[in-house]
């Protein structure tokens, strides 16, 4: 996948953390959607008509996690790809599992950047690759 425009929703409660995380992908060339809590960020994926790439989630928010959250966007865009950010200790987090990509807060916008990239061009060693068309 191309990560050059791709779409971000980023999902944090904190106001200052949103507004710092958007601009510093949108520096990176991302396009950005903005979520200050769950529910907010379940209503923007449903609106949004285009593809989203990736959603950068803060794992500890009120009424539900991060965790939570991931799970209800993957209902309706299963092909999402999910990167949870925390200032919270590893200790502290829970509802991840091993092998979900964290960012720790608090990163450097140049880390971000690097990190959402490097989300967005894993790919799965059990993907099929693409089969030309017959």
């Amino acid at each position: 996948m191309s990560v050059a425009g791709a779409t971000v929703l980023v999902v944090d409660d904190e106001p200052a953390v949103l507004d710092t995380v958007r601009d510093g992908l949108a520096a990176h060339g991302y396009q950005v959607l903005t979520a200050a809590g769950p529910d907010e960020a379940i209503q923007v994926a449903q609106a949004h008509a285009g593809t989203i790439a990736l959603a950068l989630i803060d794992v500890v928010m009120p009424v539900m996690s991060g965790p939570q959250v991931a799970r209800r966007l993957h209902e309706s865009r299963p092909d999402l790809k999910v990167l949870f950010m925390s200032g919270f200790s590893t200790e502290v987090v829970h509802g991840l599992t091993e092998g979900d990509p964290l960012l720790v807060k608090p990163f450097s916008l140049a880390t971000l950047g690097r990190k959402v990239h490097e989300v967005l061009d894993y790919r799965s060693p059990f993907s099929r690759p693409p089969q030309p068309p017959r």
